[in-house]
């Protein structure tokens, strides 16, 4: 006889069959009423995911990852999202640091297109760590 599995959702023993689908059985848990047909879990095994982030964090790129396992780029970096928030902290928002964009604007203006602004810059540091810094740069009014 068929052993027959616990619910996924409640975990209870006290399942019975409810029917067919597909040519599955489909069973019925008594304790929450769930009926579920798949007894394996979906997805990928936690340590493939945690393979896939390392590889991450290490310069591969998610294309590459993807490739190696065998899933879609977006699938990564949803991985990657996961990892990240349950991981680490949302920093707080900090001081704002102004800094002027001279040297870029004096390489920019060298060459045959006039790109750069020259203006100041707001550098927010994102994750001091590992040096990382967004830049904001406020665009000029078309009045």
């Amino acid at each position: 006889m068929e052993a027959k599995p616990d619910c996924p959702k409640c975990h209870a023993s006290t399942v019975y069959r409810s029917g067919k689908i597909l040519e599955k059985h489909r069973y019925r848990c008594k304790n929450c009423g769930f009926q579920f047909t798949r007894t394996t879990p979906r997805g990928r095994p936690a340590s493939e995911k945690a393979l896939a982030v390392t590889l991450y964090t290490m310069g591969l790129s998610l294309s590459a990852i993807a490739r190696i396992f065998h899933v879609s780029p977006p699938a990564v970096l949803r991985w990657v999202r996961n990892f990240a928030e349950r991981v680490y902290e949302k920093p707080e928002p900090g001081e704002a640091i102004i800094v002027e964009l001279d040297e870029m604007w004096h390489f920019l203006k060298s060459k045959k297109r006039n790109f750069g602004s020259g203006k100041p810059v707001v550098v927010i540091p994102v994750n001091s760590s590992t040096g990382n810094v967004a830049g904001v740069i406020r665009l000029p009014s078309t009045d």
